[in-house]
């Protein structure tokens, strides 16, 4: 039987780093769900198409292979503006989504990070996290994120940019940002990666302990 953990949260959170970590200690799948629709927007960006058009973001978000999607590559910043774009598109979440709900039935279990994961994409997770942070926290792991990969920037535009991404992910109408009715809140302000799994592991330690009927 598989296993699902659901992981939300906005960007910069640390949300990711935690799912990878969880998937590691477990030896679950992980998907970064996010990593899907920066990769539909570089694919219309690379074929030179406008970002509004929806028929072709939806063909191209239906066809995808959610194996070979390379982090490194998508992680740029470009992508993730384009993505937030790509994002609001309802036909190109529908398609994602089908494919994300897939994964997440994979054997022996699967960890996926998103924005809609625990209200939408496995709505029936027996574990549900919402990983939060100030946003003050998250522009500076962000700034320093990006000036690791080269991306020369401002703190302030990091901020001002994390609040525009905000904005627009829990003000969309189609599968808002927002904690699942049953998600285990977890803010990462004054974390760091330890202790934020530490927290996470209790919980899912005591959700499989149920399932096994331990």
């Amino acid at each position: 039987m598989s296993f699902a953990i659901a992981i939300d949260g906005p960007a910069a959170s640390g949300k990711g780093t935690l799912a990878r970590r969880i998937a590691e200690h477990y030896g679950f799948h992980h998907l970064d769900t996010g990593l899907t629709y920066r990769a539909v927007a570089k694919a219309l960006l690379d074929r030179g198409a406008p970002l509004d058009d929806e028929a072709l973001a939806a063909d191209i978000a239906a066809a995808l292979d959610l194996s070979v999607l390379d982090r490194d590559v998508l992680s740029s910043h470009v992508f993730g503006e384009a993505a937030s774009k790509v994002a609001v598109m309802a036909s190109v979440r529908r398609a994602l989504v089908e494919s994300q709900r897939r994964f997440s039935q994979r054997l022996p279990g699967a960890v996926l990070d998103g924005r809609d994961i625990g209200t939408i994409v496995c709505a029936q997770a027996p574990v549900k996290l919402f990983v939060t942070a100030t946003p003050d926290v998250r522009a500076g792991r962000r700034a320093m994120e990006m000036r690791r990969n080269g991306d020369e920037t401002s703190y302030d535009a990091v901020l001002q940019d994390l609040k525009k991404r905000d904005a627009r992910d829990m003000g969309r109408k189609d599968s808002p940002l927002r904690p699942a009715h049953d998600a285990h809140l977890l803010d990462t302000s004054e974390m760091d990666i330890e202790a934020a799994f530490r927290a996470a592991k209790r919980l899912i330690d005591t959700a499989l302990s149920d399932r096994d009927g331990h």
